[in-house]
């Protein structure tokens, strides 16, 4: 996930100068001292955290003995250089930067899927009457810079659908929010890619959209959280609490009956974002659909991390040059260990 994509009016340069969010938790009625513990995210949005950031306002992690101090960098390869550096105990880093930081021998492991789906999507106005990825030939799709992931991610369905960039379709950057919002009232687009956050602003600017991306895609898993396999060797209550914390507010916030007191734990953990109530209720509900686990893995409980979705996003970087060769084992990069113990009543 791009820094600033989520939240557009507030950025940080890095992990020393970014946005430090220390939760002095003390203690929780009951227990022993807790464990501090520092995290590391890619973006300052308390949304698209939101599972944690209910975990904290509920107290769930208090009850796991941890306290935690939230740092926000700017992206992905900031967060595992925090984490390489010791100043991040967990990071919530991308499959693919994750994948790059292993090969260059950075032993990190991925053990916990937030988002089991895509964070891009491939929109459309739900009344275009387009309903197919087919349907976009011969036609102008948005997408917010020249160079975005959600480039790459568009690109690689429509290939699949038989259609060349330039011939059967063509890209227009629009920016996001409401830039892009004006490009579809304009009709200067058809469909538009982009993230979860770039629907809920949509949505909150009166568009109705449909999605259409394929099924397949959806299993291109987005960020999650990850440890130093060195700290988990010496910490596993540690990555245990962590994960039953993030299960607990995942559950506490999907809840309709929860969404008002969720939307106030998240403003406490970004209060600029939580001023525009609205949006942030767009915005939640976006998100909690893309950490949904798809119909195929909804009994693997929240946190699961398919193998197959592995080897998808390990043959997408290949494809792309981004790795010189595949790993002798993949599945060293990351970890279901603990689902059973997250997911039980």
């Amino acid at each position: 996930m791009r820094a600033g994509k989520w939240n557009t009016r507030t950025r940080v340069g890095g992990l020393i100068a970014g946005a430090v969010i220390a939760l002095g938790m003390g203690f929780a009625p009951g227990a022993s001292a807790q464990m501090s513990i520092t995290v590391a995210v890619p973006n300052p949005s308390a949304i698209t955290w939101a599972p944690m950031w209910a975990a904290i306002g509920e107290g769930y992690f208090e009850q796991e003995g941890l306290s935690l101090t939230v740092e926000a960098v700017d992206g992905s390869s900031q967060v595992l250089q925090a984490m390489s550096a010791g100043q991040a105990q967990i990071g919530a880093p991308g499959p693919g930067p994750v994948l790059a930081a292993r090969k260059r021998g950075l032993d990190v492991v991925f053990f916990y899927n937030l988002y089991p789906k895509s964070v891009f999507g491939l929109l459309v106005k739900a009344d275009s009457g387009r309903d197919s990825v087919e349907s976009l030939r011969g036609q102008v799709i948005g997408v917010g810079t020249a160079d975005g992931a959600e480039v790459s991610f568009a690109q690689a369905i429509l290939t699949d659908a038989g259609m060349t960039q330039g011939e059967d379709y063509t890209f227009l950057p629009v920016g996001d929010g409401g830039t892009a919002a004006v490009a579809f009232l304009r009709g200067e687009v058809e469909a538009y890619a982009g993230a979860v956050s770039d629907a809920a602003i949509l949505a909150s600017r009166g568009l109705e959209l449909n999605e259409i991306t394929p099924d397949e895609y959806l299993g291109f898993f987005g960020n999650g959280y990850a440890v130093l396999q060195s700290y988990m060797d010496e910490n596993p209550e540690v990555v245990e609490g962590f994960g039953r914390a993030l299960v607990r507010g995942t559950r506490f916030m999907s809840d309709p009956a929860n969404k008002d007191q969720a939307l106030t734990h998240m403003a406490a953990g970004n209060p600029q974002e939580g001023e525009d109530r609205e949006f942030a209720a767009a915005l939640l509900d976006a998100v909690i659909e893309r950490m949904t686990p798809t119909d195929a893995y909804m009994d693997r409980g929240f946190g699961y991390q398919p193998p197959e979705h592995w080897e998808a996003w390990q043959q997408s970087l290949l494809d792309g040059g981004a790795l010189d060769g595949p790993f002798e084992d993949l599945s060293a990069g990351y970890t279901n260990v603990h689902i059973d113990a997250w997911n039980a009543p």
